[in-house]
């Protein structure tokens, strides 16, 4: 099978920036999830992880590196583990392959980790950004959250998609700092979702 992996950060992004690419592919994955959550984490990319399993996929499509994860060593675990399976990885805006007629790219190694590093960094610069951002809004009276006044239901606060995840995760038993991270949340919103919702 040859198989296109895409990934959006947030739910509410459709993916549609993927449709420019025409090529022909055996199936189509979305993942809607942070590029800070381990590949194999992922809902499709588990289907996919069990497809490689299986022997089924010869080759994997990726618009650019950071589709499979902003973590190198994540990143880089599994780039090893596709070309342990001998899975073609393909990265278009790259123009690179793992494994071109089927045999191992001498340079894909320096390439992913290169790359994968640099997607990391960005990731950093991005939070390092927004956090700037954020403080200059509030130093010129901005306020941040919602707006004064407004009103929500708990059960529709709880019913939002993102806030759904939490509450997953909270089942899971993960700590605060952990569902910040997969999900790029505030702490107050998980706390939040955690008293509406009466979980212990």
């Amino acid at each position: 099978m040859r198989i296109k992996y895409n990934r959006v950060s947030t739910l509410n992004q459709t993916g549609n920036r993927f449709t420019a690419d025409n090529d022909k592919y055996d199936m189509v994955m979305l993942d809607k999830v942070s590029g800070t959550v381990n590949f194999k984490e992922r809902p499709k990319a588990k289907e996919l992880v069990k497809l490689v399993e299986d022997g089924k996929v010869r080759e994997l499509v990726v618009e650019e590196l950071s589709r499979l994860g902003r973590n190198t060593g994540d990143v880089i675990n599994n780039l090893e583990w596709f070309d342990e399976k001998e899975v073609n990885v393909v990265v278009r805006n790259l123009g690179i392959q793992s494994r071109p007629n089927g045999k191992r790219n001498p340079i894909w190694k320096l390439i992913g980790a290169t790359m994968s590093s640099l997607y990391e960094l960005e990731l950093e610069n991005i939070k390092e950004r927004t956090m700037v951002g954020r403080a200059v809004f509030v130093q010129n009276g901005g306020k941040l959250g919602r707006p004064e006044g407004t009103l929500e239901s708990k059960k529709k606060f709880i019913e939002k998609p993102k806030n759904q995840e939490i509450l997953k995760y909270l089942k899971r038993g993960l700590r605060y700092s952990e569902i910040e991270k997969l999900l790029g949340c505030s702490p107050k919103t998980i706390k939040k979702v955690r008293d509406f919702a009466d979980v212990d």
